[in-house]
């Protein structure tokens, strides 16, 4: 990726008509042009054309960009101001001094983690440990976390369910009617079990026999939204060679994943196999919600409220927030809420909650006072990074609220 090339071609589109700014939740919590997308291409293009030195005042102002999005859904010019951050910050990178320490030393550890899956998997036990043992409760008990400045970090991790091995195929009882990849990237299998086997058991019902192909790993977006295009370059080239079988669609079991695998094509440049890979992407609900499915297929009724957190990646940039409503739509009498200001990123954005963690918890608030008003059984989520946010403002605000993918939601209702 050429940083200069594409942050001129999409400023350029811009034409300033400031559509963008109330759907920014920067501008509008700061009220500042620079803190705006317009303001921030611009600043963009300036570091481009060397019109502005690079600086810490610069850098501060790109680095409070959640890269939600939201201006893109309705930018009338079609700006693609993603790739534009991205090939800033890949600027700024390339720019730093070489000898430049990391800017966020938990940022730097998780992407270390995330590059290669063995690492995932004794992370995995030593977080099972660290759990089951008491040292959690007692690290937060004692405030021990918050003044050594890992109480975010710690926050994010979610409780840890049993370790569990996944065959690599997963056949269907009767003749399948396709096989379908499973992308389970750097956190899927640590984290999100419950949706990987929920996932698997659902398109199994479907008559899909699933693979997850053991060479995938992390699907590359920490790097490339710090500015590190090779290292996201390299994870995305092993999963574009790991998928590359032929099976009839992938499909990724959480929205963040799926928003990067999507968009392969663009990165990196003169690999035509990258476009070919992001068009056989699909994320988990959108594949389940235009699916058929059996004509005997019952789900027991669940006479709750539940509550959908829209992920920006689910609506700004894969936009198939729709299907998860269509999905929970199947379980008989559940009320469907949508959380209020769902068009508001939650403040989560990767890794932004780490670096940015007075703005995140700003833009957490209201989705946690919302959650108070409303008070539902459950809160759906399909981004895993999203949930662990959500599920940490509600523990400190006493909130008793399970919080599930919709998938996993789906899958615990469905009739044997």
């Amino acid at each position: 990726m050429n940083p200069d090339l594409h942050i001129k071609r999409e400023a350029a589109k811009c034409v300033a008509c400031g559509l963008c700014l109330p759907h920014c939740p920067t501008y509008n919590l700061l009220h500042d042009e620079a803190e705006s997308p317009r303001g921030r291409l611009s600043l963009m293009l300036a570091l481009a054309k060397n019109d502005l030195p690079l600086s810490a005042k610069l850098e501060s102002h790109l680095a409070r960009c959640l890269g939600c999005r939201a201006c893109e859904k309705v930018c009338p010019s079609y700006v693609g101001y993603g790739q534009a951050l991205d090939a800033a910050r890949a600027l700024i990178a390339s720019r730093r001094s070489a000898n430049a320490k990391p800017a966020n030393r938990s940022v730097a550890l998780i992407q270390w983690l995330v590059e290669k899956p063995a690492r995932m998997r004794v992370l995995g036990k030593l977080l099972r440990l660290y759990q089951a043992t008491g040292l959690q409760w007692l690290l937060r008990k004692s405030h021990v976390l918050r003044l050594v400045g890992l109480s975010g970090l710690d926050a994010a991790v979610p409780k840890l369910q049993t370790q569990r091995t996944f065959a690599e195929t997963c056949p269907t009882k009767n003749r399948p009617k396709g096989r379908i990849a499973l992308f389970t990237g750097c956190q899927a299998s640590l984290t999100d079990q419950q949706v990987l086997a929920a996932s698997i058991r659902l398109l199994n019902r479907l008559g899909y026999e699933t693979h997850i192909p053991p060479e995938q790993g992390c699907c590359g977006a920490l790097h490339l939204h710090d500015g590190q295009t090779a290292k996201a370059a390299q994870l995305m080239r092993r999963n574009i060679a790991a998928f590359a079988n032929g099976d009839d669609a992938i499909v990724s079991v959480a929205s963040s994943c799926a928003a990067t695998l999507c968009e392969y094509g663009k990165y990196p440049e003169g690999d035509e196999s990258a476009g070919k890979f992001s068009g056989r992407i699909r994320d988990i609900n959108q594949f389940l919600a235009d699916a058929v499915w059996p004509e005997n297929t019952a789900f027991h009724p669940l006479p709750g409220r539940i509550a959908v957190h829209d992920p920006c990646t689910m609506t700004n940039v894969l936009r198939q927030e729709d299907k998860i409503y269509a999905l929970l739509g199947k379980i008989p009498g559940a009320e469907i809420i949508p959380l209020p200001e769902n068009r508001i990123c939650c403040g989560a954005a990767g890794t932004y909650h780490l670096t940015q963690a007075p703005i995140a918890e700003q833009l957490r608030t209201p989705k946690i006072d919302h959650l108070k008003r409303l008070a539902p059984d459950i809160l759906v989520t399909s981004n895993p990074g999203c949930a662990s946010f959500l599920a940490a403002g509600m523990r400190e605000a006493g909130l008793a609220i399970e919080v599930m993918h919709p998938v996993t939601l789906l899958e615990k209702q469905l009739k044997t």
